[in-house]
């Protein structure tokens, strides 16, 4: 279905409101052409060159976050024009053109970050070989060890307040494109009260590879759930497994750890085999230290450090400098 922006540049007249100032119009129509002109280069080149499924994913991923603002945006203008006086209507204008000026920045972004994946990963589609007799029952990987029954428990002071989590293996499975896999229950609690409320599930192939097969994100408010924004499963959505710690990882290793487009895209890249991190449950030598980062969050970039035969030690927010510590290790 065509928005707006698509039936303007197809020269379809778009009524905007009459009260909307000729600034923003302007502004926001410069702002948009931008992308459009963008998109096309983009497209020119895809059929002039051998094609690259990548891009072209991260071209419509692009499409679809410029329409998605473009739909918010309008819906917020309906509600602008919902109101009984004119000041109100005009300032509610302008905080909607301020959002979808700002809507719109991040798709750019986000698009941005895509491209530079692209350029790590390579032009073929994210379509990992997932065959089911190539998992085993266990998760014994050294850096990455889920024994049902164990539970790690981090916590650290965050702009929020005190973090608690707690991330539990359970004796529960979950088969996922004809897997078995280990399902965890992740929960974060902040200054007491529970804010997030996870499943995740991950398995191991025979060559000790942990993949990520999917996660049940509930976002908790007063008590109840709020929303499951980040929730994949692989298989479904055309949502796809990625890897969550490699065998044997490399200096330079690059890997999505998830694949659901728009909706979840966590990646990460090994940096060092032998860094130290100190944390209440201990001090460790030749961590393995990642940077991990997502397409759909510009900015956020956490440092996580795992020791062999303990897993996940620490992770630290390269933005804020908080840190979630590993505390201890509960087993049955």
């Amino acid at each position: 279905m065509k928005t707006t922006s698509h039936l303007k540049n197809l020269n379809i007249e778009v009524n905007w409101p009459r009260a909307f100032s000729a600034r923003w119009h302007a502004q926001l129509m410069l702002l948009h052409s931008v992308f459009l002109i963008a998109l096309a280069l983009m497209s020119g080149a895809a059929l002039a060159a051998a094609p690259n499924f990548c891009q072209q994913t991260a071209q419509d991923a692009l499409r679809s976050c410029t329409d998605g603002a473009e739909s918010d945006y309008q819906l917020a203008l309906g509600n602008c024009d919902n109101l009984p006086d004119a000041a109100g209507r005009t300032g509610c204008e302008k905080q909607a053109a301020a959002d979808f000026k700002s809507a719109l920045q991040l798709c750019g972004q986000q698009n941005t970050l895509r491209q530079i994946v692209c350029g790590k990963l390579g032009p073929a589609p994210y379509d990992p070989n997932i065959v089911p007799s190539n998992f085993v029952a266990v998760i014994d990987n050294p850096f990455f060890p889920l024994k049902p029954g164990t539970t790690f428990i981090y916590e650290g002071q965050t702009a929020e307040g005190f973090e608690h989590v707690e991330f539990a293996v359970t004796h529960q499975t979950k088969v996922i494109l004809g897997v078995t896999c280990t399902e965890i229950h992740d929960t974060r609690r902040v200054n007491g009260i529970v804010l997030e409320d996870t499943r995740d599930w991950f398995a191991q192939d025979k060559q000790g590879n942990v993949w990520y097969f999917g996660e049940n994100t509930t976002l908790v408010a007063d008590g109840l759930p709020v929303d499951l924004t980040g929730s994949w499963t692989g298989g479904v959505d055309g949502a796809k497994p990625g890897i969550i710690m490699k065998a044997h990882p490399h200096i330079g290793d690059f890997y999505r750890q998830e694949f659901s487009l728009g909706n979840a895209e966590d990646l990460a890249e090994v940096k060092s085999l032998s860094a130290h991190a100190t944390v209440p449950f201990g001090s460790f030598n030749n961590c393995l230290k990642t940077l991990e980062s997502s397409s759909l969050a510009p900015g956020d970039l956490e440092h996580k450090f795992y020791a062999a035969g303990v897993g996940n030690l620490l992770t630290v927010d390269l933005a804020t400098g908080e840190r979630e510590e590993l505390v201890k290790i509960i087993t049955e």
